[in-house]
């Protein structure tokens, strides 16, 4: 039987970040109320199809440089890894903590998600079989997996954390701005010297960046976070003027430049300005959290974050399917009866949401971990080698979708095509490996559940 939101919250250590663990809720809520407001059905021209929200309005971008917060998440997951790789290695003083470390958030990120996967494959044959795969079922099965780049990004600086964090500890600032250097580089080599495929390597540097900056943190290195807000905020906003940089800070359909996709370095000078926006909160976030009823709500949702960023898109392309299916005419986007519409329609996303929670949260909960010193010798190279694979099967899933199945549809990932059913093998073949070398040695350390709930994973 699991533990209650309301017994993790009593039992909180007097010590924990708790701002962290709000930060954490915020930015994920954020992504998902963005991506409801953003994704637009439209049906004027007899078919539907799906756009952007920000293409349709280009004045509203501007608010992208508020509400494009996935460099905070990156950022609690680098003070959170920290703290947990270096938990898990003074527990394991004769032993590797690097498979165990792995393991652990491969449970929390790879479980909900192979969820989620399994449902919509069998969703898909099932509609590619009845023949039903065009109009919005087509655009779900295309879209559906679309964000699950974001955790394969976020595997790979998972996998990452140990070595830069022995480089923060030796370096400090220093490994942070190596990494600030090597993503100008890269956008020189794209933009000045026109080196083909250099920019993907941004998708490294500019959120390791971030994730490094969550080092810092954890350190209490950053001390003056005006300073690194006011940086921030200023070098992206030369790069926009004077650079080759769009204004959004999310894509957009059709444009020549994305700042998301791969990342820029404007990204990167605006994930600095939210570093330095939400440490300049940090004072009033401490004394939020203090309440007791906030704090309940915060651990709660933390418990079913991951799996409502999963499934929020779902939601939203439910309600749209049941809007068409009964007969509702969709007002044209960004009208006034369209925007008289978005409260209603994001109300109805959210209570299917919960609905889909409700059936799924249980792949999120962390299994129990046993007792033990460490890893067996050997078990990190494996370790590594399966969480390679699984971020690469996530990355091929996110860009090929669940589109075709049948018909062997495949896609690019890192010029190899892959497909939907490989994609999936990679990331179980991933998953099974570090399962193995986690379990390679005496066992695995037992967290207490209130540190299982929000360590950025």
């Amino acid at each position: 039987m699991g533990t209650s939101a309301r017994e993790m919250a009593a039992a909180t250590p007097a010590g924990r970040d708790r701002y962290i663990d709000l930060l954490r809720v915020a930015s994920l809520g954020t992504v998902v109320l963005g991506h409801w407001l953003m994704a637009v059905v439209d049906t004027t021209g007899g078919s539907a199809s799906v756009g952007n929200l920000l293409a349709v309005v280009p004045w509203l971008q501007p608010l992208t440089w508020l509400f494009q917060i996935m460099p905070v998440f990156f950022f609690v997951g680098g003070f959170s890894h920290a703290l947990a790789y270096r938990s898990l290695s003074r527990r394991c003083p004769e032993g590797s903590p690097y498979a165990l470390f792995l393991r652990a958030r491969l449970q929390r990120l790879l479980r909900p998600t192979l969820a989620f996967i399994a449902v919509w494959a069998v969703l898909a044959l099932l509609v590619q079989l009845a023949g039903a795969d065009g109009g919005v079922t087509g655009i779900a099965l295309r879209l559906v997996t679309q964000p699950l780049w974001f955790i394969g990004v976020y595997l790979a600086v998972i996998a990452l954390t140990p070595p830069l964090l022995r480089l923060h500890e030796r370096y400090g600032w220093l490994a942070f701005g190596a990494l600030v250097a090597a993503a100008g580089a890269v956008d020189l080599a794209r933009f000045a010297l026109g080196v083909p495929h250099a920019a993907f390597l941004n998708f490294a540097f500019v959120w390791l960046a971030v994730h490094q900056l969550g080092f810092l943190r954890a350190d209490g290195r950053i001390r003056f976070p005006a300073a690194l807000a006011a940086a921030g905020l200023a070098g992206a906003a030369a790069l926009v003027a004077w650079g080759p940089y769009p204004l959004s800070m999310v894509g957009m359909p059709g444009e020549k430049v994305s700042n998301m996709a791969p990342p820029t370095l404007a990204l990167l000078c605006h994930g600095l300005w939210l570093v330095g926006a939400v440490e300049l909160l940090r004072g009033a976030g401490d004394r939020l959290t203090r309440r007791a009823g906030v704090w309940r709500a915060v651990v709660a949702a933390n418990g079913i974050a991951m799996t409502a960023f999963l499934w929020h898109l779902t939601a939203l392309l439910g309600v749209y399917g049941a809007l068409l299916a009964a007969g509702v005419r969709l007002p044209e986007p960004a009208s006034a009866a369209w925007w008289a519409q978005a409260p209603p329609r994001i109300a109805a996303a959210v209570l299917l949401t919960a609905v889909l929670v409700a059936l799924f949260r249980r792949f999120e909960r962390p299994a129990a971990l046993r007792p033990s010193g460490g890893g067996a010798p050997g078990s990190g190279p494996v370790a590594a080698l399966g969480i390679t694979l699984a971020l690469l099967g996530v990355l091929g899933l996110s860009m090929v979708g669940l589109g075709g199945l049948l018909e062997g549809r495949s896609a690019l990932l890192v010029a190899v095509p892959v497909t939907a059913p490989a994609a999936v093998a990679m990331v179980l073949a991933g998953l099974l490996l570090v399962e193995r070398a986690g379990r390679s040695g005496p066992g695995s350390p037992r967290r207490p559940p209130l540190l299982t709930m929000a360590d950025g994973d």
